[in-house]
């Protein structure tokens, strides 16, 4: 059995897991809706999902944004909360404050984690959160999170702290979210720190901890925040703590970035598939 998998390998009728992403789609499947699924799929889960937006995009970046009817959100999310359930659940591309408002109406009082991945642009920087909708992230949804992943300019708008370089600044910009939204716990991520050895920063209000790497040459990392996020949620769907998910998390994204495929012209993007599920299980 391989340890970074919780429970399934050995188990003939493992039990039904269930996660809940909540977020855009992808057309070219690196990152969003496609890379949330094949994520759960690979951990063992069975994958739901909540559409917010369609993106025309590819490896080049995002050529087009169509925001979904938020009522329409909402009726999926009934859809999927009221019949199915879930055991965890993270949000990604929200896209408009009202969209915000409705999926934190429709989590208010939930009894499973929740990650928040406060996606605000793609790679190339492209908008995936309209500006006007930021206010409502922090005061609607950061509260209701058990963990929320910002990257560094992610955690410079939220923390209103900037510039965040160093261990110190990143703590004190992480406790700076905790205090602003009430969030349990905050991961923030170091890739767009310089320099050829980088860290994530994991800080509860009680235990601060770093994990530090050396960074992987490669520029394809599309779907890289997606996909850790993903990875923690089916963890905790498992009924890992946020700190055990998060710890196990990492070394599954590193070599999600290792075997990452250079799809297209430009970025191509993380690479889930062989990291950790056994060569066997593909023999046919």
């Amino acid at each position: 059995m391989n340890a970074l998998f919780p429970l399934a390998e050995n188990v003939s009728s493992p039990p039904l897991i269930r996660a809940l992403t909540i977020a855009g789609s992808d057309s070219g499947g690196g990152a969003g809706i496609q890379a949330d699924l094949k994520t759960f799929t690979l951990m063992g889960v069975f994958g739901l999902s909540v559409i917010t937006a369609l993106t025309a995009q590819n490896s080049l970046g995002v050529q087009s944004v169509f925001g979904l009817p938020e009522d329409f959100v909402g009726q999926q999310m009934d859809s999927v909360l009221n019949d199915i359930g879930t055991d965890a659940a993270k949000t990604g591309m929200l896209w408009s404050q009202g969209i915000i408002e409705v999926v934190a109406d429709k989590l208010k009082g939930k009894n499973y984690p929740l990650v928040v991945d406060p996606v605000l642009t793609a790679k190339r920087g492209e908008p995936l959160l309209q500006p006007e909708a930021i206010p409502a992230l922090k005061q609607r949804l950061l509260p209701l999170a058990n963990l929320v992943t910002p990257n560094i300019p992610e955690a410079e708008l939220l923390s209103g702290l900037s510039p965040l370089t160093t261990k110190d600044q990143i703590q004190d910009a992480a406790k700076k979210i905790m205090d602003l939204s009430g969030a349990e716990s905050i991961l923030i991520k170091g890739g767009h720190l310089s320099g050829d050895q980088i860290f994530d920063l994991f800080f509860d209000g009680r235990e601060c901890m770093v994990f530090e790497k050396e960074r992987i040459n490669t520029q394809h990392v599309h779907g890289v925040g997606c996909t850790l996020a993903a990875t923690i949620t089916a963890f905790l769907a498992y009924g890992l703590t946020v700190i055990e998910a998060v710890q196990k998390a990492q070394t599954v994204i590193r070599e999600a970035i290792r075997s990452s495929l250079p799809l297209g012209q430009g970025i191509g993007s993380v690479n889930l598939r062989f990291c950790y599920l056994p060569e066997e299980k593909y023999h046919v």
